[in-house]
């Protein structure tokens, strides 16, 4: 192959393979070695070149091409090239006509083989349809829902799905046959079918949700089931489908991850050569979410001029490969079976983890393929969920699933409209709970709105007021018709969910169940002219036909267009619901079983265990410390001791307490918690520190770590004690201590300084060992100080009138920017009485960048919001309180 890019011997290279090719009798042909589309993309290239290789540009001069010419060059520029040698060109034409593959031709067959004998794979799902349709309606199945039962299957049976179903269900049934808690959720929840297999609990029939925005002829694409797992046990889930058809036949779907600015910035410095320090300092500085010109101040800030060649060069591949694909990553549980070998239908590779096979395309190839997945994905609050129903029916004789738990409890709604929802699922975040007081959900459809509403699409659509404003005053609106009234009523006049504007289409405008998908699909490219015209003149058109007015008409179309592909579904939505009021239930009644359960489920939700720990005791809870003669590796509840008991001897809340778990201490490693806590169940309690290094035979490192988390406290009174005696131990097991060897006792050999531990000393400890503390807050020690300053607590805000000017301190649990909120990011504080909730706009946060990024302990001044129940302040200044409270804590951030 002959590869000219206007080098200075093109003509001597082509002459010599040209005598090549006629001595040896091989065809010559005609490349362009193309490695970019523009010439201008060449620094682009040759950077990228550089991060892949891990050096910089300079250093790989020699393996950089000489010019610019690389591209995807005009057919007439390649003709001069090869004017000289014109059957170079010809051959390559030839070849190219020769390749005539298309990916259409690409065929996927699911696997059939979970049909039992005897029965085919539409039959067998027919069977399980039916067979579950008497175990939801054991009273008998309404005329209603065995309608949709056939017309679902007959479409199924039409587009050739049954196979996928059973899939599903299969890995649904074996889950719960090994315990673990599962639910479908999004568009599976709008078929009957999926609810009579047991795919999801949720019955589309009591939503009349519907079933063509899951599957449809008109749209003829594969249907999308996701299905939440307890994200602990995922992985059983996984390894039962590769170990079912074989990692020949399964893989996991792979997802291209691009570049952020941060990365962007990291990278491409590096390959520059900018020295590391300014590449930190820029990296440190920048924000992706920063307005219009933010990257060049962090550039002048760090000492590198954007005016300079090297600057120059570092901005414009910054800003190119934000947006680029940074590299190949798994899917998060998109999981694609066959029927055959799949490396003979896609490229596939073993994965980092072992036991995993990935597929080398991106998920959405597989989409425009028709290639069916299944998403197996993990959801923390399932894990919680589990763990709490394990509680309920050990320590209270209370047996509950997701379906039986006591539905619309008035005392669970009237915690939730109070908004004291943290660790509840979906409800917890810092939006949510500002809206739970003004929407004030008293039934389960009032979760599924309370879900949907506080999301980009009802925001931007301009749906969230207007609703919360009708729901007020309890008036519908005016309907044009009675078709239209169906669809909105329930939602007081406001379309907030995608099936709603389908449903409008298909009502208002004539649009058949499929043209309303596809309508639904289009929302993501309003900005399309043809897209824009095509459907705004068919809904409008639609409407005014069908006798309504030329300004419902456009209202009705501009609300679509507002909340476009950021509408919520429905059935998604009523997935959710579900959980959030199973785990707002077991909250309200039994808030140490939550708590319990949420600490041994993390990493999970918005909220540290520190937080969930201080909620549940200002619930009257009970919480007892890390103890290596009490506690197990996960938290666990123990009887007080004094019971207080209900009549008929059931216990009540409050006899039980939650102990802290070995997993609490940081570093502390789960078999080395283990193997101690069966030494001291084989062993009975330890009595002193040299009987538990002994007998578990821990080496000296873990007995100090265990000692600086209080654990051994209860061994030696107090953690000073407890860290001089674990350091006299040996690090060899069995050995004698330093103060049996010297032969003093153990009160003479610890020195007279080492007195207890001052309070606010324990404190800090406990934050550092533990994460948090159960003997206060760390901003207790300084309020004396703050006082001094008028710095007003969480829980003095709300008597505080609206627009009162205030200071408030504490430790920064999350940050979050929403993308609806033009740059406003929302700060919630933590102090010794309760949660600050801050509102900080754009220019605010640039102002007091290195503060609001960086620092975890603030000082926020600004003016005080007091509506409806909710309390926030807008930032007006911050100060940095790290140097007076020296704790490092961690918050969770942009969640």
């Amino acid at each position: 192959m002959c590869e000219l890019q206007r080098g200075v011997d093109d003509r001597s290279k082509l002459e010599r393979l040209k005598n090549l090719s006629q001595q040896s009798k091989v065809p010559l042909l005609a490349g362009g070695d193309v490695q970019y589309h523009t010439p201008e993309r060449m620094i682009l290239h040759d950077c990228l070149a550089a991060i892949r290789m891990g050096t910089t540009v300079d250093t790989i001069r020699q393996q950089r091409p000489a010019n610019g010419q690389h591209y995807l060059r005009p057919l007439e520029e390649i003709q001069r090239l090869y004017r000289n040698c014109p059957e170079a060109l010809a051959r390559t034409e030839e070849i190219a006509a020769q390749c005539q593959f298309r990916l259409s031709q690409l065929r996927y067959e699911y696997p059939v083989e979970l049909a039992p004998e005897g029965y085919t794979p539409i039959a067998y799902l027919k069977h399980l349809a039916w067979k579950g349709a008497g175990r939801r309606y054991p009273a008998g199945i309404p005329t209603k829902i065995a309608e949709l039962i056939e017309h679902e299957l007959q479409l199924i049976e039409e587009l050739h799905y049954e196979a996928y179903f059973l899939t599903v269900w299969d890995l649904v049934r074996y889950a719960r046959q090994r315990g673990i808690l599962c639910q479908g959720r999004g568009s599976a929840a709008n078929s009957v079918v999926c609810f009579c297999l047991g795919i999801t609990s949720v019955d589309p029939a009591q939503l009349d949700l519907l079933f063509e925005r899951f599957i449809s002829r008109e749209r003829n694409e594969a249907p999308d089931i996701d299905v939440d797992f307890e994200h602990q046990r995922r992985e059983e889930v996984l390894q039962y489908i590769y170990e079912k058809y074989g990692r020949y036949r399964a893989g996991m779907t792979a997802t291209v991850i691009t570049y952020r600015t941060r990365s962007a910035v990291r990278d491409s410095g590096k390959a520059l050569g900018v020295s590391l320090d300014k590449i930190d300092s820029i990296a440190k500085r920048v924000d992706s979410r920063s307005a219009a010109g933010g990257l060049l101040e962090c550039c002048r800030e760090a000492g590198l001029d954007p005016e300079s060649p090297l600057g120059k060069r570092f901005l414009y591949v910054v800003n190119h490969l934000v947006g680029f694909p940074r590299h190949l990553s798994q899917h998060v549980g998109g999981m694609v079976m066959t029927r055959g070998w799949l490396c003979e239908l896609c490229p596939i590779e073993n994965a980092s983890m072992e036991g995993r096979t990935v597929i080398q395309w991106d998920k959405d190839d597989l989409d425009e393929l028709g290639i069916l997945k299944v998403d197996c994905l993990s959801l923390g609050m399932l894990s919680a969920i589990h763990r709490s129903l394990d509680l309920l029916r050990k320590h209270y004789d209370v047996d509950l699933n997701l379906a039986t738990v006591p539905h619309a409890d008035r005392q669970v709604y009237d915690m939730i409209c109070r908004a004291d929802t943290i660790g509840v699922f979906q409800i917890e975040s810092r939006a949510q709970m500002s809206m739970l007081p003004r929407l004030k959900p008293r039934c389960y459809y009032d979760l599924v709105i309370e879900v949907a509403i506080v999301r980009p699409g009802p925001i931007q659509g301009q749906m969230v007021h207007p609703y919360l404003r009708a729901r007020e005053t309890g008036q519908q609106p005016q309907y044009p018709s009675e078709a239209i009234a169906q669809v909105l009523t329930k939602t007081m006049g406001v379309p907030i969910f995608q099936e709603q504007a389908m449903r409008l289409a298909v009502v208002a405008a004539g649009f058949t169940p499929g043209e309303a998908d596809q309508l639904r699909r289009a929302m993501a490219a309003w900005r399309r002219p043809g897209v824009i015209d095509r459907f705004r003149q068919k809904l409008i058109h639609g409407m005014l036909a069908n006798g309504l007015s030329q300004q419902f008409a456009e209202s009705v179309f501009t609300q679509i267009r507002g909340f476009g592909e950021y509408g919520f579904p429905e059935s998604h939505a009523a997935s959710f619901a579900l959980l959030v009021y199973v785990s707002a239930w077991i909250k309200c009644h039994y808030p140490a079983v939550f708590c319990t359960a949420l600490l041994n489920s993390q990493p999970m939700g918005f909220y540290a265990p520190a937080q969930l720990v201080q909620d549940a005791q200002r619930h009257g809870v009970t919480v007892a410390g890390v103890d290596v003669n009490h506690s197990e590796w996960e938290t666990t509840l123990e009887p007080l001791s004094q019971a207080v008991r209900k009549p008929g001897g059931r216990r009540l809340n409050r006899d039980y307490q939650i102990r802290l778990g070995l997993h609490q201490i940081q570093g502390m490693q789960a078999e080395v918690a283990q193997h101690l806590v069966e030494q001291r169940k084989i062993g009975g309690r330890f009595s002193d520190v040299t009987q538990l290094q002994q007998r578990t035979g821990i080496g000296q490192a873990l007995l100090t770590k265990l000692a600086e988390a209080g654990a051994l406290n209860s061994l030696t009174g107090h953690r000073r004690a407890a860290v001089w005696q674990s350091l006299a131990q040996e690090k060899s097991a069995g050995s004698l201590s330093l103060l049996e060897a010297t032969g003093a006792d153990e009160d003479e050999a610890i020195p007279e300084p080492l007195q207890r531990l001052t309070t606010r000393e324990e404190v800090f400890a406990d934050y550092q060992t533990t994460g948090l503390s159960l003997r206060g807050h760390p901003l207790l020690f300084y309020r004396e100080h703050l006082n001094k300053r008028r710095v007003k607590t969480a829980n003095q805000l709300s008597n505080l009138r609206h627009g009162q000017y205030v200071a408030v301190a504490g430790m920064v649990l999350l940050r979050q920017r929403p993308g609806t909120a033009k740059g406003i990011t929302f700060v919630t504080l933590e102090d010794e009485t309760g949660s600050i909730n801050l509102v900080i706009r754009m220019e605010i946060w640039e102002r007091f960048y290195k503060i609001a990024k960086q620092s975890n302990m603030w000082l926020a001044h600004g003016v005080l919001e007091n509506r409806n129940g909710v309390s926030h302040v807008v930032v007006g200044r911050l100060e940095d309180l790290s140097d007076l409270v020296p704790l490092e804590n961690t918050s969770r951030d942009f969640r």
